[in-house]
C-alpha cells in the first residue's frame, strides 16, 4: 500500500499531473471519474496568492469528490511560499505539493520551478521551511536538473526526504530539455533504489500508452506513475492503464458516442466554472485529441477552435456523432 502521510493510495497510484491551463476542476473532474487516483491543481503563484490576485485564487476551488488532492504552489521567496501555504491551509487540501519542475523561462529565470535546481541548498532550505509551516503533508514535484552537467536528483531527494516531504515526483528530463527528447528514468530508478529512500517515488515523463506505464513500472520500480500530457483530450487513459495493469490486454477505447458525452460535460462544467468566453477558449486545447482518429474531422476542428457562441458550439458538438460514426466503424 503506497502512503502520502497517512493517505492510502492503493498499490500502485496513478497521479493526474498538474498542468497549467489543462488540471482545472472540470478537467480533474473527468480524470476522477476514469481512474486518477490523485489529484493536482494546476500549479499557483505563490505571490498571486498573497496579493489576493484573482487568477490565483480560483485555483484554490478543489472538491470532495476529487480527494485526495494537492494544491500545487511555485515561487522563490520564502515569506511568500510560507504565506501562500497558510492560504492553501483554509480551503483545507489533503497535500500541499511544491513545484521545483516548471521549466519556463518567466518561472525558472526568478529561481522558481525549476529554477531552484540551481541552487540545491535553497531548494532544501526552502522545503523545510514549508514542511515546518504546516501540517498537511508535503510532496515535490521536480527535474533530473538544470542541466546535464547537474543531475543531482539523487542527492536533492534524500535531502528532500529529510527535511520531510512526504513523497516526491520526478520529471525524466533536465531543465534545458524543457519537453524535447526522450525522458530518462534510469536516475529515476536510482532515487527509489537509494537504501535511504523510504517515502514514495512516482515517475513522469512520456508515458503515452497502457503498455508503456506498465513497462516503466516494472522496470524501474517506481511506486507509481504520474501522468501528463497523455491524459489530454484522454481522461479514460488511466482506467486503460489499470485495465492493462490488471487484465494484460488493452480495453475497447471510447466510442465516438461516449466522446461527445465527456466533451460535452467537460465543455459545461468549463463554462460554469470559468465563464462562457474564458470556458469555451480554454477547452479548445483538448478538441485535437478528443477526436484523434477520425479521418477528414478538421473543418470540425477549425470550427470548434474559433466559434465563441456557447449555444452555435453545443450544435456542432452535438452534430459530430450523426456526421462521423460510419467513418469509425
Amino acid at each position: 500500500m503506497v502512503k502520502i502521510g497517512d493517505i492510502n493510495l492503493g498499490d500502485f497510484p496513478l497521479l493526474l499531473a498538474p498542468m497549467e491551463d489543462v488540471s482545472d476542476p472540470p478537467f480533474r473532474a473527468l480524470c476522477k471519474k476514469y481512474g486518477a487516483d490523485v489529484m493536482y491543481t494546476e500549479f499557483i503563484s505563490s505571490e498571486g496568492l498573497i496579493r489576493d490576485a484573482a487568477k490565483s485564487v480560483q485555483k484554490l476551488d478543489i472538491f470532495e469528490y476529487e480527494r485526495p488532492v494537492g494544491i500545487q504552489i511555485f515561487g522563490s521567496e520564502f515569506d511568500s511560499m510560507m504565506r501562500a501555504t497558510e492560504v492553501c491551509e483554509r480551503v483545507n487540501p489533503d497535500i500541499i505539493d511544491i513545484n521545483y519542475g516548471c521549466p519556463v523561462k518567466k518561472v525558472a529565470c526568478k529561481g522558481a520551478g525549476a529554477g531552484i535546481l540551481q541552487d540545491i541548498p535553497k531548494m532544501v532550505s526552502l522545503t523545510k521551511a514549508i514542511v515546518n509551516s504546516t501540517t498537511l503533508p508535503v510532496t515535490v514535484k521536480t527535474r533530473l536538473g538544470w542541466d546535464e552537467n547537474s543531475k543531482y536528483i539523487v542527492e536533492a531527494a534524500e535531502r528532500l526526504q529529510d527535511v520531510g516531504i512526504q513523497a516526491i515526483s520526478i520529471h525524466g528530463r533536465t531543465r534545458s530539455q524543457m519537453y524535447k527528447g526522450e525522458a530518462d528514468w534510469t536516475l529515476i530508478r536510482e532515487v527509489k533504489n537509494n537504501p535511504r529512500m523510504h517515502i514514495p517515488v512516482f515517475g513522469n515523463g512520456d508515458i503515452d500508452s497502457p503498455q508503456k506505464a506498465v513497462k516503466y513500472r516494472n522496470e524501474f520500480g517506481v511506486d507509481g506513475i504520474m501522468i501528463g500530457r497523455a491524459s489530454i483530450g484522454n481522461p479514460w487513459f488511466f482506467n486503460q492503464v489499470k485495465h492493462y495493469m490488471k487484465y494484460g490486454i488493452e480495453p475497447p477505447k471510447p466510442t465516438l458516442a461516449e466522446r461527445v458525452k465527456v466533451v460535452q460535460e467537460h465543455l459545461d462544467f468549463s463554462i460554469r466554472w470559468k465563464g462562457e468566453r474564458v470556458g469555451i477558449v480554454e477547452m479548445r486545447r483538448h478538441y485535437a485529441n478528443y477526436f484523434k482518429g477520425i479521418p477528414n474531422f478538421k473543418p470540425v476542428r477549425n470550427k470548434l477552435v474559433t466559434i465563441n457562441d456557447k449555444d452555435e458550439l453545443f450544435s456542432v458538438v452535438a452534430e459530430i456523432e450523426n456526421k462521423y460514426e460510419m467513418a469509425l466503424l
